[in-house]
This record gives structure tokens, C-alpha cells and sequence, in this order.
């Protein structure tokens, strides 16, 4: 339920006067709606969505801290959860206590907590500190420690919300094994994250809400799909810059490429236009290509190409690839601006491609740590 008053600022005069006259309305909100979803034991399943979907306050409700306003949520086994960072932990207790501590808010008898106390402090790295008031560690320590209480206690149903990106990337790697050894071996997984390289590395199947709805389920790929096409705004080749940074004296003002949909190892033309004319000397233009999970597949700098001696004004970089050595699937476009070496402009995901099949080479496929390196060739050219 969300309130709504409405009342503008008054004075004290005008406020005692009109206290028996405020207008409150109500509005009726669903964080989640009519979400039904089977989850099978060893299942490992990732939830995405758009930041308000609804993600978090699922979860909630699956680990029994926010009841359902209607419905029911049917669990057999016990669950760990881990939400938010420190959550169940007391500052002013050690780790060791606190170890302790949270095992048992998460069901988990003394031995059994015993049994793994020394590989949940192996895995959390914390050894040195481990007798320590929680409230000296770093909010990665916490993070660590939390983690490992949840991983390695023997609970049937594992719930992680998007609390690692907040760790270091060794971190987040030690995690995505650990949560790949517990789904191994028989427990179930629900995974929040927006990293959908994370999502598709560790889940069989997922759930896409959209406004506190499940728009698709099914095979995590399909459902990835369908996220990135609703995010890119059906994948059409508008430039749409997002998270944009700098100064802003001069800026990109659009983007666009030779085709809306290119074959796999034809050639690509990219064309910046920039708000206005800069000497060809003082201007460098680096950008990105993503694939539709967020892995950074080639980046292009023109700081490694020789200009012209002539320094004449221009408004436009053109890069031409003569072979795009890109796998099938969706793209997009990050961008970093430079004018006398400092960052003018830049932005993320500021346009969307499709790599098709060419009937060429159907079945070639390009192995996808190697794509950075194949995209070597380019030119530039200025207008």
C-alpha cells in the first residue's frame, strides 16, 4: 500500500487551521502478482529482471522474512539465505561468535557447525581475524564470512541475492565455484544477479520477472535472450547512451553502423558523429563491444592508428573492420570520447547490433575467450 499526502507547504498558522483537512489517498501496489514457478531439488535457478521486478522481495518471501499477502510459498528442506551483507550478524561479537551465531538462526545444530567451522574460516580468509569484533572487519570480510556460513552449512536450499558484486573479482570467482560444487551436489540454488555471464555459468534453467510478474521461464539461455532483447529495446540500432560521463564540451551526438543486422566475418563500418569540429590531432575515440551477458569481447582504440599529418578539423571517426570475427548473438556498444587526453565523453550500452549466421560458414564458431584477440584488423578514417 503506498500513501499519498497531499499537502503543500504551510505555515504554523495555516497548518493548525488545516489539520483536520489533509487529503490522503491510497494506492494500491504489488511488489509481486500472480508469480507461481516450480523449483525441483538440485535445481539451480537464476532470477533476473530490471532493478524493481520484484527480485529481492522475492526471495524474501521464499526465505519466510516477508510473508505473502496472499498465496503460499510450499519449501521442503531447510534454507540459508544470504540477502543482504551482515545480515543476522552482531558487530560487537567476534567472527568466531558470529559464526556460531548465524548457523543457528539458519537452523543449523552446534555439531554440525563444528564439523565445518574450519573450512567456512579456510574460505572466508579470515583466520587472523577470526577472534575479532565483527565491527573492525571490512564490509568484504563480512561479506566473505557471510557467504561461507550459508555455503557450507548442510542446508537442502541455498537463496543468494546480489550481494557479491560488492566483492573483489577473485572473490566472485572462489563463489561461483562453491556455488557450483553445492549445486553438484544435490542442493538447491536460487540466484539473483544482473551479471548474466554469472546467471548462464551457473543455471540450468531461469525466471525473467517484469514488474512483479514472470514474463518467461524456461532454459536460462532462452530467458537471457528475452531479458536482453526487453533491455535493448527489441535490439533496434537507435543510439541510446546510458550512464553517460564527462564534461560534455563535445560529445558524441550519434552513432550508427553499416547494417542493422551483420553476418559473422563480413565487414562493419561504425560512424561517430561528434557535436562539433575538433583538430584531428587532440581527438582519440576508444570503444567496446559487449555480448548480450556483459562479457567485454573486443576493444578498439584509434590512440594505435596513424593520423594524418594534416591537422584539420573534423566531426566524424569512422572505423571500418574488414572481417567481424564475432560469434552469433546480441551486441552493444561502449564508447569513451578523449579530447587533449582527458575524457570528454562516454557512455555504456549506447547501441545494440545482431550478429547473424552466414550461410558461408554456418557452424563456425569462435570460442569466447579468444574473441578479443581475433578482432585485430581495423582503419580509421575522419570527416
Amino acid at each position: 500500500m503506498i500513501h499519498h499526502e497531499q499537502q503543500p507547504y504551510l505555515s504554523l498558522r495555516d497548518s493548525i487551521s488545516t489539520i483536520f483537512k489533509r487529503k490522503h489517498t491510497k494506492e494500491d501496489f504489488w511488489a509481486l502478482k500472480d508469480v507461481s514457478f516450480d523449483v525441483m531439488p538440485g535445481d539451480t535457478v537464476g532470477i533476473i529482471g530490471k532493478n524493481g521486478a520484484g527480485k529481492s522481495t522475492l526471495l524474501k518471501i521464499l526465505s519466510k522474512i516477508t510473508p505473502p499477502t496472499s498465496g503460499k510459498i510450499t519449501g521442503r528442506g531447510r534454507i540459508a539465505s544470504l540477502l543482504e551483507v551482515g545480515t543476522g550478524f552482531h558487530p560487537e561479537l567476534s567472527g568466531r561468535e558470529n559464526v556460531f551465531m548465524n548457523g543457528s538462526i539458519l537452523g543449523m545444530r552446534r555439531s554440525e557447525i563444528l564439523k565445518n567451522f574450519d573450512a567456512i574460516i579456510d574460505f572466508a580468509g579470515v583466520e587472523k581475524f577470526i577472534d575479532t569484533p565483527l565491527k573492525h572487519y571490512s564490509s568484504g570480510m563480512q561479506l566473505r564470512l557471510a557467504f561461507a556460513v550459508a555455503a557450507f552449512l548442510e542446508n537442502e536450499i541455498l537463496i543468494i541475492d546480489e550481494v557479491l558484486a560488492v566483492g573483489d573479482a577473485e572473490f566472485q570467482k572462489k563463489c561461483m565455484g562453491k556455488m557450483s560444487d553445492v549445486s553438484k551436489s544435490g542442493r538447491t540454488i536460487l540466484f539473483v544477479s544482473h551479471n548474466m555471464s554469472a546467471i548462464a555459468q551457473l543455471c540450468a534453467s531461469s525466471v525473467f520477472l517484469i514488474n512483479g510478474t514472470v514474463r518467461q521461464t524456461g532454459k536460462t539461455e532462452d530467458v537471457i535472450g528475452a531479458y536482453i532483447n526487453l533491455s535493448s529495446g527489441n535490439n533496434e540500432s537507435i543510439f541510446r547512451p546510458q550512464n553517460r560521463l564527462g564534461p560534455g564540451e563535445v560529445t558524441v551526438t550519434n552513432l550508427t553502423l553499416n547494417k542493422k543486422e551483420l553476418l559473422s566475418g563480413e565487414k562493419m563500418t561504425l560512424t561517430f558523429s561528434l557535436s562539433k569540429k575538433v583538430p584531428i590531432s587532440s581527438v582519440y575515440l576508444d570503444f567496446r563491444i559487449d555480448n548480450h551477458m556483459g562479457e567485454k569481447c573486443v576493444w578498439i582504440s584509434d590512440k594505435l592508428t596513424i593520423k594524418p599529418k594534416e591537422d584539420t578539423s573534423v566531426d566524424k571517426v569512422i572505423y571500418e573492420i574488414p572481417r567481424l570475427n564475432l560469434n552469433i548473438g546480441i551486441y552493444h556498444i561502449t564508447y569513451c570520447l578523449f579530447i587533449n587526453n582527458r575524457v570528454e565523453d562516454m557512455a555504456d550500452n549506447c547501441l545494440a547490433f545482431d550478429v547473424m549466421e552466414n550461410n558461408f560458414y554456418p557452424n563456425w564458431k569462435f570460442p569466447p575467450k579468444e574473441q578479443a584477440n581475433v578482432l585485430a584488423d581495423f582503419t580509421t578514417h575522419y570527416e
